[in-house]
């Protein structure tokens, strides 16, 4: 979700909830889209103070149906910060939290860092923890080792990879196959390679403008209409990439896109998780 700091000017908190309800009823049918990731990337949460995060998530989950997934981001740059803003989100009605790789300290941030960050918080964390690569913004790949060690906690349920490297989304399939994790695309522009190697969906800016051409390239996709998902690819290509590459003004905290959700995309259940537990 864009927040567009409503609390700065951008938008008022009666409109972000309408937005929702829009894009909810614009949904029916659309049965793939499984429901909204609040604060990530497009969410701009770097912007926002503690409070409005929590607001903005509080907010959603009242005007979101109770059968749609929210996963609300709730990465800080320390272990601690993540730790209380994930167990505030699940306070606030978050069905699972969503965790981008602290970043600031870019060169101390190696396996075994990350390891152990994302260690104690899917140890405290009260709802499942998804992790997220997004090396465009952050600068840093959570590397395919961590992600491996990682996947075998039992609170930690998924990653959202959105550096485009289809060959590591592979890799990362193969490695962690033997255990209950999902593997999802984080950007429309490279879906159909993501299913190909093996992921389960995708959190997929473009669903905001264009749900039912994504929803049907991933049945294209499960259903091995390669031909004609190659197709509908490369016509979302472009579209893609007008939504997700939008400059952001550092005053106001908002993009010049419109767009107002990062819909979750994912075949079977809603992602893939619920009920949302591992299996011990």
């Amino acid at each position: 979700m864009c927040d567009k700091l409503w609390c700065r000017g951008g938008r008022s908190l009666g409109e972000h909830k309408s937005n929702i309800r829009l894009f909810t009823s614009t949904w029916e049918g659309v049965a793939s889209l499984a429901g909204f990731v609040v604060q990530g990337s497009n969410g701009e949460f770097p912007f926002l103070t503690s409070s409005e995060r929590l607001e903005v998530v509080t907010r959603v989950r009242q005007a979101l149906p109770r059968d749609k997934l929210l996963l609300a981001g709730s990465g800080c740059e320390s272990t601690q910060a993540t730790v209380e803003m994930t167990v505030s989100m699940a306070q606030v009605g978050a069905d699972a939290a969503m965790v981008v790789t602290p970043c600031y300290y870019h060169g101390r941030m190696n396996s075994a860092a990350l390891i152990h960050h994302y260690t104690k918080v899917a140890d405290l964390s009260p709802i499942p923890v998804v992790l997220y690569s997004v090396p465009a913004n952050t600068g840093l790949d959570l590397p395919v080792d961590a992600v491996v060690t990682l996947s075998q906690h039992p609170n930690i349920v998924g990653i959202k990879d959105s550096g485009g490297d289809v060959t590591r989304i592979g890799l990362i399939v193969h490695k962690t196959r033997r255990q209950d994790f999902q593997v999802l695309a984080g950007s429309a522009g490279f879906l159909l390679a993501s299913y190909a190697v093996g992921a389960v969906g995708g959190v997929c800016a473009l669903a905001n403008v264009l749900g039912a051409q994504v929803c049907q390239l991933e049945r294209l996709c499960l259903t091995g209409q390669w031909e004609d998902a190659q197709k509908l690819q490369h016509r979302l290509i472009e579209p893609n990439t007008a939504v997700s590459s939008q400059p952001v003004d550092p005053e106001w905290g908002w993009s010049v896109s419109s767009l107002e959700q990062e819909p979750v995309l994912a075949q079977g259940s809603p992602l893939g998780l619920f009920p949302f537990r591992k299996s011990c």
